[in-house]
């Protein structure tokens, strides 16, 4: 049985499409180990049947002094404790998902000479992939990279965004545009991040909305726990109807029965928007690293699913006046859900899979 080796950061955002690149290599026959820092300890429930190895890791931008004094050791030590191990596993191939852990790894695995994959996220390539894009031989991404494309094009595939399990099996849903006089479904959610600026506008938005439309509105939005309260007597204030929660566990369901989405523009959300093929309003973090987060919406916008809006353009009346255009434009809203599922891979962990077999085969 072969193995490959998977390096993933701390986030959910890198470690996602890890276990979901795991699940589907496993029905493969594949043997997975996921190299990772000390905080791997934690992973092994998310990776069943997965061997977990840690490695000495830092982050090259961390703002404490003396974390940037130590950085370059603790990176060194991770290349020198990554390239034994790798050398004892003998992988087929090491494929490195960014954040700051799988640095030392995947350097080690271009030392060793193993075949080497880096999966992108984002429409920008992240730090830790940017120094790695010249060292790796492929790069799979999960949208057209707009920034810090390597000058190789042809080592760049691009996939589509790996997904959760719940988002594919909605992948099929039809969308149904709302009709003249039944039910506007509104769904709205800020992410883990930055999510108060949403909290605040967008029930001042809707309060602004002519009482006819008011009175078909069905909000459903997930703000931070400190913002519930006051977004729900905002709600109740303008009449509409509304279901305000920290959280929701069934989110990729919500965004299947929303008729529009008002939300962020990180990874996950934007290729889950797309697979399950709803239109949006973005409104990208305005503190990303690199701006990801604009470059992921204009990837949608470009498309005709989403429309963009910085925040620093955003008022309640910017946003109530084009939801009353949006609204009064149905067939609009369905072309733009059509759109957004043109773009959707619900296959991507199934086409990553492919590419690592391939450069591992090529090896």
């Amino acid at each position: 049985m072969s193995t490959i080796v998977l390096s993933a950061g701390g986030t959910g955002g890198h470690l996602f499409p890890a276990q979901a690149l795991a699940a589907e290599l496993v029905r493969r026959g594949r043997s997975i180990v996921l190299m990772t820092d000390a905080r791997g300890r934690n992973y092994g429930a998310a990776f069943p049947g997965a061997r977990v190895e840690t490695v000495p890791s830092a982050s090259p931008s961390n703002t404490n002094v003396m974390g940037k004094l130590l950085a370059p050791a603790e990176i060194l030590a991770g290349v020198f404790v990554g390239f034994f191990k790798l050398r004892r596993l003998r992988p087929r191939a090491v494929v490195g998902f960014g954040g700051y852990p799988s640095l030392p790894v995947m350097l080690a695995a271009s030392l060793a000479g193993l075949p080497t994959l880096v999966h992108e996220q984002n429409a920008v390539l992240g730090r830790v992939n940017r120094l790695l894009a010249t060292r790796v031989r492929a790069i799979a991404a999960s949208f057209p990279l707009v920034r810090f494309a390597p000058k190789e094009a042809a080592r760049v595939r691009y996939i589509g965004g790996v997904v959760r399990p719940e988002a594919i099996a909605l992948g099929r849903a039809p969308y149904e545009a709302p009709t003249e006089s039944g039910p506007i479904r509104l769904l709205v959610f800020g992410g883990s991040q930055g999510a108060r600026a949403l909290s605040e506008l967008v029930p001042a938005a809707v309060a602004m909305l002519p009482e006819t439309l008011r009175a078909r509105l069905e909000v459903v939005q997930q703000g931070r726990p400190e913002d519930v309260e006051s977004s729900r007597a905002a709600y109740k204030f303008a009449t509409v109807r509304a279901e305000v929660e920290p959280f929701f566990n069934d989110l990729p369901q919500r965004m299947a029965n929303a008729h529009l989405v008002i939300c962020r523009s990180g990874a996950s959300t934007v290729s889950e928007l797309a697979v399950i093929g709803r239109p949006s309003i973005l409104v990208p973090y305005p503190f990303a690293t690199d701006d990801h987060q604009t470059a992921n919406a204009t990837v949608l916008e470009s498309a005709g699913a989403a429309w963009l809006i910085q925040q620093r353009d955003l008022t309640a009346e910017k946003l109530s006046a084009l939801l009353g255009d949006i609204f009064a434009q149905p067939v609009e809203l369905a072309r733009r859900a059509q759109a957004a599922q043109s773009l959707g891979k619900a296959d991507a962990a199934e086409r990553l899979a492919d590419r690592i077999e391939e450069i591992g085969v090529a090896a």
